[in-house]
């Protein structure tokens, strides 16, 4: 049994646990009086359905129109995780054309939202829904890219949240994945495109064409039957020979079926007339199709008690094997030119938003029926089907729109493209790390330089601080079954995962550590601070030390199983971390976490990086996948520890062993060593060689 599975056990076990001693576990928050109460009267709200867990609402104002709108919460129709892994829960409402009425926030985990900058600016986002309607493209906007670049028309840009980018994307599919679920399964919406975007009419495309030429380039399709074909159609059945006129004149035309497209107008036009084609348009609402069905011959696909603006009981219509409802526009559209001698002619319409695309095949399939007898007649039925596709030059296909994940991307391109140049550095710089390190001066500039960059640009500006929350939040996604999708929102810290990701195998944990930990350099600095204020550096015990080191995996260890078990305790828990109100909301917190984060600086500018060496679980993690590194690649000598002591004395990590050799796991390769290491005036092995090359000079 592979992890994940055993983790959806254990919390599948946990869960009826739970249920069992009447504790909560994850579900709907409201009941049908909790809804009720936020709709008061002339609304008035209804059982929740069976098929889909929404309450319809009904309006006094219209007692016969049903539900006017839809209420519903967001983790029953889209259990999104969040960032912290836990999926939110909103209340969602819908008119019955698929506008917001309302979204509130009803229940959130998000890190950056809970203590840090509030739920205030949350819910603001959410108030920025209401009149906005589901056939337009809703996309969120960040400080990262050109927030109204694109918008109007059918795209609606929603004003993002400072210091939460990703968050409120995830908000926004979980917004609109809920909505649109109820949209589909209610108010007739299409189900998603598995082709792309549907295609769209050429408006300015049009070519005088006769009825002639329509029918010979397929613009109009048709299925001749003759009475032969329909005999045979029921030849071995109850309705085999009982139509005498059939038996008689055979090859005599039975019903000629005609079909075709109208919005394009080149068919329009040419089948309605000028003015018919734009009272035509004028009446369709956006996303709306109409096709020109006519038949001739003996029969016709209506009968004498058909009633208008229904839907013609012989004819169906579907595309890829869906049904599709077409219902009579009540339009009495004159005989084209060139026509032959009709019996009827009706234009048919979808539904607004039906999914239909407009350039693929169709399928128009008529019954006929045959009776035997006359007062108990068997009925037999048989279908014949008319395969119809608008020439594709009528159509042009609109680019697919990209996905949430991918416009974050995109958006933050500069930032993505200047921390990959920044690693690539630092990358050639630890592959060859000798020249930036023999000398101390330019090592320091390099180093102090690079973690100021970490610090205020991807920290502070670019919100790429890694936390245990990724950690935590990937386990609860995994348990519940619902994937690592929500990473993709957060672009600069999944390429920062990426990057550290590899440099386990390549330099083991010290890279993120040492060079990209943005809270990691802030201590750096709260370190050059206290020594500038001349405050003594302080070294604890080395039995406490070694207490302290393996509490960070302790640490670890009880945040995973809290993420897996009690996630709601894993919330808690994590604030063991000071990265959220350091750097993710730069101490615009309230006071606790605030004093808890200074007084971690103020110990790591007395005992060097306090929080890394001795609580950080992160730092936990980040060892552990250290031991996945392949090389030793800082270079020793044989009198390193034999009896030279210089790194060691030297090294503020104590990474260096009595013994000369390198504790990796402890190593945040600041390259002090490195640096000692090539240094004639610093490594006392070089020296001492050089000091007998003299003796033997001068003897």
């Amino acid at each position: 049994m592979d992890a994940r599975r055993l983790l959806r056990r254990v919390a599948s076990g946990v869960a009826l646990l739970l249920a069992s001693l009447g504790l909560p576990v994850q579900a709907g928050d409201l009941s049908h009086a909790d809804i009720a109460r936020r709709f008061q009267p002339p609304l008035h709200v209804g059982d929740k359905l069976r098929d889909i867990p929404a309450w319809p609402i009904t309006s006094e104002l219209e007692p016969e129109a049903g539900p006017v709108a839809y209420a519903f919460e967001s983790i029953d129709l889209a259990p999104i995780p969040g960032f912290e892994g836990t999926p939110m829960n909103l209340l969602v409402s819908i008119d019955r054309k698929g506008n917001f009425m309302d979204v509130a926030l009803l229940r959130q985990h998000e890190p950056v939202f809970l203590s840090g900058l509030g739920e205030g600016p949350l819910r603001d986002f959410l108030a920025q829904y209401a009149n906005k309607s589901l056939k337009q493209e809703i996309t969120v906007s960040s400080l990262y890219g050109n927030t109204r670049a694109g918008a109007g028309g059918n795209r609606v840009v929603l004003d993002g949240v400072s210091k939460a980018t990703a968050s409120v994307r995830i908000v926004n599919q979980t917004v609109l994945t809920s909505a649109l679920a109820v949209a589909r399964a209610r108010l007739g919406f299409a189900t998603p495109a598995e082709k792309g975007p549907l295609a769209e009419v050429k408006a300015d495309v049009f070519e005088r064409r006769s009825f002639a030429e329509l029918l010979a380039s397929g613009a109009i399709g048709r299925l001749h039957l003759s009475h032969a074909d329909v005999e045979q159609r029921f030849a071995g059945s109850d309705g085999a020979g009982v139509d005498a006129e059939a038996l008689a004149r055979p090859d005599e035309t039975f019903i000629d079926l005609y079909v075709a497209y109208l919005n394009a107008p080149t068919i329009g036009r040419a089948l309605l007339g000028d003015t018919g084609h734009a009272d035509l348009m004028r009446r369709l609402e956006p996303g709306q199709h109409a096709w020109w069905v006519a038949s001739a011959g003996r029969d016709a696909y209506i009968d004498e008690d058909f009633t208008r603006g229904t839907v013609p009981a012989r004819l169906a219509f579907s595309q890829g094997g869906a049904p599709v409802e077409l219902r009579d526009l009540d339009l009495s559209p004159r005989p084209p030119e060139g026509a032959p001698p009709l019996n009827a002619a009706l234009v048919l319409r979808v539904p607004p938003m039906s999914g239909i695309d407009p350039a693929s095949p169709v399928r128009f399939e008529l019954t006929l029926t045959r009776a035997r007898g006359s007062m108990l007649p068997v009925l037999t039925q048989r279908s014949v089907s008319l395969d119809y596709q608008a020439p594709e030059a009528l159509f042009f296909r609109p680019p697919a729109p990209l996905p949430d994940w991918l416009i974050a991307w995109k958006e933050r391109g500069v930032e993505l493209g200047i921390i990959a140049a920044a690693l690539a550095l630092l990358s050639v710089v630890l592959a060859r790390p000798r020249w930036i390190s023999v000398s101390a001066r330019r090592l320091k500039v390099f180093r102090l330089a690079f973690l100021a960059f970490t610090l205020g640009y991807i920290g502070w500006y670019a919100q790429g601080q890694l936390s245990i929350v990724q950690i935590t939040g990937a386990i609860k996604s995994l348990v519940a079954g619902a994937g690592l999708k929500s990473f993709l929102y957060d672009p600069v810290s999944l390429l920062l995962i990426a990057f550290t990701l590899v440099s386990f195998v390549v330099w083991g944990r010290g890279t993120f550590c040492g060079w990209l930990c943005p809270f990691g350099a802030l201590q750096e600095f709260a370190a050059l601070l206290a020594r500038a204020l001349r405050l003594p550096e302080r070294k604890l015990p080395a039995r406490l030390a070694g207490v302290l080191d393996r509490g960070r995996f302790v640490i670890l260890a009880a945040l995973a199983a809290l993420a897996a078990l009690a996630p709601q305790w894993a919330e808690k828990g994590v604030e063991v971390e000071p990265f959220k109100t350091a750097i993710t909301v730069g101490f615009d917190r309230s006071a606790p976490f605030v004093a808890y984060a200074l007084i971690l600086l103020v110990l790591g500018g007395l005992y060097y990086k306090f929080f890394c060496r001795y609580l950080c679980p992160l730092g936990a993690a980040m060892a552990l996948g250290g031991k996945l590194r392949l090389l030793d690649w800082l270079p020793r000598r044989s009198e390193c520890g034999q009896p030279c002591q210089t790194c060691r004395h030297r090294c503020a990590y104590d990474a260096i062993e009595k013994s000369g050799a390198i504790r990796y796991e402890r190593c945040f390769q600041c390259l002090d060593c490195v640096g000692i290491y090539h240094d004639p005036g610093r490594c006392a092995p070089i020296m001492l060689m050089y000091k007998k090359g003299k003796a033997r000079n001068a003897g």
